[in-house]
């Protein structure tokens, strides 16, 4: 039996999950009238983007800048639906300084359009058609994406949604849905062009997890694109977590429950139908059932096969196959990647004078993607509210294989030779002493697995590739009613703005459902 009292007269949604996604999707039901409970089996709120405080200092723990805040974007709009403010921010300008291998001097992605056309024409002579093709089609994809389509559709309601959103604009989209950037570079006599590709490649991997090769062209558009005004990226006043502070807040106006130190540890469905969920608190060890007239589960797909318990029994009905057919799609998905993360206390003596607060370091070109050949790194700013008068932050990280973590017979040996290595990779660009390094800390996918409870620890959601981007992606909705996915594994992808999209989604096809 549920020991939280249920309000009758509103129809309960629990959330699995207390990420951007899972906040967003909570605080907008709550919002408009529905009795939520949220539950996470972390510390504090807000997932990959939280943080934590050490020794006066405050990291955040994975993301690190923010998409979505100029008028009309994501949070902009989520923000002033739920009529709270939007934290204090400063855009990002440059968005990164990218440094690659043997440069000193970096390619600095502008904020100002003309000032980007500039530098991207003297670092990259010749590929202006391409990136004119880049600009169109991401002018074209946001106007769409602005519009609210769901993607991939799943039933009648969804797919009026898509037609509504489709416009004259949107046909130059239409050639290009099955190209990969490396496609695009092929057209335009580009893919010898060992800088562009070198560039875009490590571009890419931040925002799709994969490289030129792989990725879906009108994602990357997007990805490339968002970070110029009038869009931008923003660094937060204080930390990433001042997000999750004011979804909580406005989900607790209005009624709604967080549950930290909870643990989901099944999703319940009888026919077909999600039901209930099953929770232990963690800190008396008691377990009990929640039922709910909505689940809204803000993990991964692989964490989502294992909660509903997908694949267990031989497929009989028409919702068991396409069960059954969900999780052999989510066993086939390509190897996530993890992160290797070491965040840094430093004095402020150790940063460079004019340091952008985002850069990306390339070390060797033989292994563009190798284990720590590649990092990037995220500096506080004098005043920001991340680090005492006179210190500042470092947050620098790589992508990494989750399996060697696992499957290692030293993981303390492992985990410190890549903080060495990764200290001495930014000893060359920061000045970093036994005298200037205060504190150090270092996070990998089992760090992630054990705060986050993601499979495996993978961060970034499913790779955007084209059989799993925007309307070849995995839907909102799942082989079980009442059942939504929300996160990085669905459209548009990861970041915060990404997983707003995704719980806007979801709230307005849980809306629907009940008309």
């Amino acid at each position: 039996m549920s020991t939280l009292h249920k309000n009758c007269s509103k129809p309960r949604v629990i959330v699995v999950g207390a990420g951007i996604g899972g906040l967003t999707a909570g605080a907008l039901l709550a919002h408009r009238g529905y009795d939520v409970l949220i539950f996470d089996q972390a510390i504090v709120p807000g997932g990959c983007a939280s943080t934590f405080k050490r020794r006066g200092f405050t990291f955040d723990v994975g993301a690190t800048q923010v998409a979505g805040l100029e008028p009309g974007g994501i949070h902009h709009r989520i923000f002033s639906e739920l009529n709270i403010e939007l934290p204090l921010s400063t855009p990002c300008d440059p968005a990164c300084a990218v440094f690659l291998p043997n440069e000193t001097e970096p390619i600095n992605i502008w904020r100002d359009p003309q000032k980007w056309q500039n530098e991207r024409q003297k670092q990259f002579p010749g590929s202006e058609p391409f990136w004119l093709l880049m600009n169109r089609l991401f002018q074209a994809s946001w106007r769409f994406q602005g519009r609210d389509p769901v993607l991939p559709p799943r039933n009648l309601w969804d797919i009026w949604q898509l037609i509504k959103a489709l416009r004259p604009d949107t046909a130059i989209t239409f050639p290009f849905t099955f190209m990969t950037v490396a496609d695009a570079l092929r057209l335009f006599k580009l893919d010898d062009h060992l800088r562009l590709k070198t560039f875009l490649d490590l571009q890419l991997k931040l925002y799709s997890q994969v490289d030129t090769e792989e990725t879906a062209l009108l994602y990357a558009a997007t990805a490339l694109g968002v970070s110029n005004a009038p869009q931008g990226l923003y660094h937060l006043q204080g930390s990433m977590q001042v997000l999750s502070d004011r979804l909580v807040a406005a989900l607790e106006r209005d009624g709604g429950k967080l549950f930290m130190r909870h643990t989901v540890e099944a999703i319940e469905t009888d026919n077909g139908k999600a039901t209930a969920v099953r929770v232990k608190n963690q800190k008396t060890g008691e377990v009990w059932r929640e039922t709910a007239d909505f689940v809204v589960a803000n993990v991964t797909t692989q964490n989502l096969v294992k909660l509903t318990g997908m694949g267990n029994s031989q497929p009989q009905t028409p919702s068991s196959f396409l069960q059954h057919g969900y999780q052999r799609r989510v066993d086939k998905l390509p190897p996530a990647s993890g992160a290797f993360v070491v965040y840094l206390g430093v004095d402020q003596s150790a940063i460079p004078a004019g340091c952008p607060p985002h850069l990306q370091f390339l070390y060797d070109y033989d292994q563009l993607i190798g284990e720590n050949n590649s990092l990037f790194v995220s500096v506080s700013h004098p005043g920001d509210g991340r680090a005492p008068e006179g210190k500042a932050t470092i947050t620098a990280s790589s992508f990494t294989d989750t399996r060697q973590w696992w499957n290692c017979q030293d993981y303390p040996a492992l985990k410190q030779q890549y903080t060495e290595d990764a200290i001495a990779r930014l000893s060359s660009y920061f000045h970093l002493t036994p005298e200037t390094l205060i504190y150090q800390e270092a996070a990998t996918p089992r760090t992630f697995a054990h705060f986050t409870a993601r499979d495996q620890g993978v961060v970034g959601g499913v790779g955007q590739r084209i059989p799993t981007f925007g309307p070849f992606g995995f839907a909102n909705r799942t082989p079980f009613k009442q059942l939504w996915l929300v996160g990085d594994c669905t459209h548009p992808g990861e970041g915060t703005a990404g997983v707003s999209y995704s719980a806007l989604t979801v709230v307005r096809q849980v809306e629907a459902s009940r008309r």
